[in-house]
């Protein structure tokens, strides 16, 4: 006997409380800041062009199975969907599939094709485009834990209208990796530069560390974009941005800071608020000298002062966080570790002389030099690091060099940036510090944990599950695995006379809700 999949897997994984926003703040009250979605009483326009200023460039590739920056996948998601996506309020629907099925022992899923949707190419989805898109993805993902989801796929079949997928082990997370399989066509070879998917918009050009033009899909399967056309335009250069704003010739920008949000026309733009849905914390290479003693994180766990660090960077905005959940997993957030390590000191100085380091040390903190917020957190840091003995120097550095250098070949000492989860589960976010994940770039080595999250892995029993991944996220905050900071304020921008922009409880950005208003 069959149940329906969505049924239940949004009972299990539906976030208790979806809370990007930051409650209901109005912008009277937050002086000009509002809440998580525009407001604008005006009727809704179809039609128009959209100018989005954005931070970084997309990479080398745009091929849905090669993404590695949370920023690339944040912008595609308006072009690729898989067969099922997530809303804004945490849920996951069907998108290229109608409907699915699992199987009593939950070891096969069985997917139903949606009638009549079509590639950005004119082509009808066939069973065997998404056969296909599922193996490439397989056989490609440089997403460890998606790989790791797929591995377990013992066969895979297409026949007609349907899809049935049998794997070798129950995986509760499963579905939720399936939205991360983006379906392409099978015929197709230009993904990387000219991608092809079945979203509400479709790629136009590209034009490297300048832009990309993506507009709205005639033929979309579903609730079509009201805007014809969206440009996103690359600003590594912070000034460059805010001087396009001042210029009023960008429409939306995203991840501002409270500094840059208070310099603008309240009456050209609106601010919104929310969360970035982001772990940031200072990230400690786990493999080197000091930072391989678990005295010395701890040490530096008691040196941070996190409060300060939101009242200096952005006027107490943001989510304080303990470990590498953030608040929107409320399911899984243990607020009791947000101050596992209260400000203190002494405590540090005291742990540090124990680590054989009472005259502390030097150290560097390699950030992408394009994220405002990043770079401000740090220089807060070297400034309360210095309280302890420890002299910390801020190595700027591009973001491709920040991609390869760091994130990909390891070599850094410390670096502050934020994770993001590409899916609605714990996994997600806590996946990557296992000791033989590739993207485990802290080089975190504990059997303990890694024992905890495969057991996570498998376990169908929904509260167990929840309990050790709490367990999990403790460990790291035990072990002082990295310095935990905060999922920062989340300050959007968008011209007064737009609306329909939502915030997700995933590091994605939604376009096609969002339109002008008369």
């Amino acid at each position: 006997m069959k149940k329906r999949v969505f049924a239940l897997f949004l009972s299990v994984l539906m976030l208790t409380t979806v809370l990007c926003a930051c409650g209901d703040t109005t912008s009277e009250e937050a002086g000009g800041i509002g809440s998580d979605t525009t407001s604008s009483s005006g009727e809704a326009v179809t039609g128009g062009e959209l100018v989005v200023g954005i931070s970084q460039d997309l990479g080398d590739s745009l091929d849905p199975y090669q993404l590695t920056a949370a920023g690339t996948r944040e912008v595609l998601f308006n072009i690729y969907e898989g067969l099922v996506k997530a809303t804004a309020t945490g849920e996951y629907v069907p998108a290229v599939a109608s409907d699915s099925t699992v199987s009593e022992d939950g070891l096969t899923y069985t997917f139903t094709l949606r009638e009549g949707v079509r590639f950005h190419n004119g082509d009808t989805v066939t069973a065997e485009d998404v056969k296909y898109s599922f193996e490439t993805c397989a056989e490609t993902t440089v997403d460890t834990a998606l790989a790791a989801a797929l591995s377990s796929v013992q066969t895979l079949s297409a026949e007609g209208d349907t899809i049935t997928i049998t794997l070798a082990e129950p995986n509760p997370d499963f579905l939720s990796y399936v939205g991360m399989v983006y379906i392409v066509p099978d015929d197709y070879t230009e993904q990387s530069t000219a991608p092809v998917g079945t979203g509400p918009f479709q790629f136009v050009s590209r034009s490297v560390q300048e832009n990309l033009v993506m507009e709205k899909f005639a033929d979309y399967w579903g609730e079509p974009a009201y805007l014809d056309k969206v440009t996103f335009k690359i600003f590594e250069d912070a000034n460059a941005l805010m001087s396009a704003l001042s210029a009023e010739s960008v429409d939306l920008a995203v991840h501002l800071t409270i500094d840059q949000v208070n310099t603008l026309n309240a009456e050209t733009y609106k601010t919104l608020e929310g969360t970035m849905n982001l772990v940031q914390a200072l990230y400690l290479n786990n493999a080197v000298e000091p930072f391989n003693n678990e005295k010395v994180r701890q040490a530096m766990c008691y040196a941070v002062n996190v409060d300060e660090i939101l009242q200096l960077t952005s006027e107490g905005h943001g989510a304080k966080l303990g470990t590498s959940i953030y608040p929107a997993f409320s399911k899984y957030f243990d607020e009791s570790l947000v101050d596992a390590y209260p400000y203190d000191v002494e405590k540090a100085k005291q742990l540090l002389a124990e680590a054989g380091y009472e005259n502390g040390f030097s150290m560097t903190i390699t950030v992408p030099s394009n994220y405002t917020p990043h770079m401000n957190v740090a220089q807060v840091l070297v400034e309360q690091l210095a309280q302890v003995g420890i002299t910390a120097t801020i190595e700027p550095v591009e973001w491709e060099t920040w991609l390869t250098r760091v994130y990909a070949g390891r070599d850094f000492e410390s670096t502050v940036l934020g994770f993001d989860a590409a899916t609605l589960s714990a996994g997600a976010l806590l996946n990557r510090w296992m000791s033989d994940n590739e993207n485990n770039m802290i080089n975190y080595n504990n059997p303990e944990y890694d024992a905890i999250m495969k057991e996570a892995s498998v376990t169908t029993d929904d509260a167990k599950q929840t309990e050790l991944y709490k367990q999990a996220a403790k460990m790291l905050s035990d072990t002082a695995a990295n310095v935990y900071i905060q999922d920062l304020a989340d300050f959007v921008v968008i011209k007064s006379n737009l609306d329909g922009y939502q915030f997700y409880p995933l590091y994605v950005m939604d376009l096609s809700t969002v339109h002008y208003v008369q």
